[in-house]
């Protein structure tokens, strides 16, 4: 039986649905409660119960069940605490996550980056870190993780085509996610933000160093984070957060800052991630073929409607999800399949001499 103690945990985002998850958890463990991840260390997580924050391990039992299905602790997740006779704390169960943002690295591995989050605020820039085909890259990483997400758009008042790119990115998203121009400094702010900043809602941040992410969470919990600047030389940003933390916003509800993400593969399937892209998935049923790819085929209603650059960052997105559905065998007979076209084009070149 784990003891969850409601109102002082739901500051920290508890849901009903996520207390019910946790009372149906079987463990034969003695004394367990209900606390939250709120800070990721290298050996060891920071946990709170709603009154106190605890310095936690995590059980070797429960160590080895996140490896072999090849999960990790990640901040926002709830587990079940105990305390030793030392007053050490130790992570003995988890909670089923409701939902979970996470990226595949290079070599496959999947990493989750946050847990339990109701809406990801997608924050860029309109300065030099502006990109709109990297905003795209994370509405629809979010939305495949089936995450609200609400994109932001900072230094509203410094940036020199602030108001072009806006209307870019009006034009480029679609219609049903929400778009908000702000000054992260302002207290204004915060009223832009509180349909989304309230109760036991869970907020994640997510951006590209340098994008006023820092800056943005400041204003929302009154707290003093420090903040960096961008480099003059291409506006990138430095790493002024190095972990990933949760904070309580000053209105209710909470945050989780993130370091910044520079490049990324979602982790979606094709499926997930085609309907991210709303105008693309309702085109391509009026194109002449069923199986039409956008590429080249006559009578193709994306083509003409949709942007050359939209749909080639829609394709490479693609690309990126099935790369992460094959097996090991998979890939090396993809590489020998192209190793093999390239020296044949190699050997047809020096024929041609």
């Amino acid at each position: 039986m784990i003891d969850i103690h409601f109102e002082p945990l739901q500051a920290f985002g508890l849901t009903p649905s996520i207390a019910q998850a946790a009372a149906q958890l079987t463990t034969p463990e003695p004394a367990l409660r209900l606390a939250r991840v709120v800070e990721t260390q290298r050996d060891r997580v920071v946990l709170h119960d709603g009154a106190l924050e605890h310095q936690a391990r995590i059980s070797a039992r429960l160590l080895k069940q996140l490896n072999s299905a090849f999960q990790a602790l990640t901040i926002g997740d709830w587990v079940a605490m105990q305390l030793d006779e030392h007053h050490q704390a130790w992570v003995m169960e988890r909670v089923p996550p409701l939902t979970q943002i996470a990226r595949r690295a290079g070599d496959g591995r999947r990493q989750p980056l946050a847990s339990n989050v109701d809406t990801a605020l997608l924050v860029m820039g309109l300065d030099a870190d502006f990109n709109a085909r990297r905003m795209e890259r994370y509405l629809a990483m979010v939305r495949a993780c089936e995450v609200l997400p609400v994109v932001v758009l900072t230094k509203r008042d410094i940036a020199p085509e602030a108001e072009a790119r806006i209307a870019e990115m009006y034009a480029r998203l679609p219609a049903t996610v929400p778009v908000l121009p702000v000054n992260a400094l302002s207290p204004e702010t915060r009223q832009d933000l509180g349909p989304w900043v309230h109760g036991a809602t869970t907020l994640v941040v997510l951006g590209s160093s340098g994008a006023g992410k820092s800056t943005l969470i400041n204003t929302l919990t009154g707290a003093d984070q420090a903040t960096g600047g961008v480099r003059s030389s291409d506006g990138r940003g430095r790493h002024t957060t190095t972990a990933r933390s949760l904070h309580r916003c000053a209105s209710g509800g909470c945050i989780i800052d993130t370091p910044g993400l520079r490049t990324f593969r979602p982790d979606a399937d094709a499926r997930r991630l085609a309907s991210a892209f709303e105008d693309v998935q309702s085109l391509a049923q009026q194109c002449r073929f069923r199986d039409c790819s956008h590429s080249g085929e006559p009578g193709c209603a994306v083509r003409e409607h949709v942007s050359a650059d939209r749909l080639a960052n829609y394709q490479k997105l693609l690309r990126d999800a099935q790369r992460s559905e094959m097996s090991a065998l998979d890939r090396i007979a993809l590489r020998g399949k192209w190793k093999a076209i390239q020296k044949a084009g190699s050997r047809r070149a020096q024929e041609k001499r």
